[in-house]
């Protein structure tokens, strides 16, 4: 009996990324007001904020960064991803500034290493959708 995989946590929020990660998109938050970068969805921390996010907007972002910290995966820690060890789970420093936590495929996870240059590749898993992954910068 296989278990299904756990599928993203989306709320209203959120769903604009979702979205754009459907449409193999990769959006990250950004402010009208000063330019600023975010990752999660948040208000603005460079000056005051209009009511219900109105100076935030949700833009097309590169895709592109390096591995700030990363981790090889041993033993599943869900019962769905125990075919899928050792995998790597890293925290990416975009380009734009955010950190963004995400796997790292097509690359052995030996081969990971910090400050390695990567970009977003959408891949789809059945169960979970369209995920917004990150192999080695081509």
């Amino acid at each position: 009996m296989s278990v299904p995989r756990p599928r993203p946590n989306v709320d209203e929020d959120i769903a604009p990324f979702w979205d754009a990660v459907a449409a193999r998109r990769f959006v990250l938050l950004r402010c009208r007001t000063c330019g600023a970068w975010y990752w999660p969805a948040a208000y603005c921390r460079n000056h005051a904020n209009e009511p219900f996010m109105g100076n935030m907007a949700w833009e097309e972002a590169s895709g592109r960064g390096t591995v700030f910290a990363y981790t090889i995966h041993n033993r599943a820690f869900h019962p769905a991803f125990a075919g899928e060890v050792p995998y790597v789970y890293a925290l990416i420093a975009l380009d734009e500034g955010p950190m963004f936590g995400s796997n790292i495929v097509e690359c052995a996870p030996a081969d990971v290493r910090t400050g390695m240059p990567v970009e977003v590749v959408f891949v789809e898993r059945a169960e979970s959708g369209i995920l917004p992954l990150f192999r080695p910068r081509r």
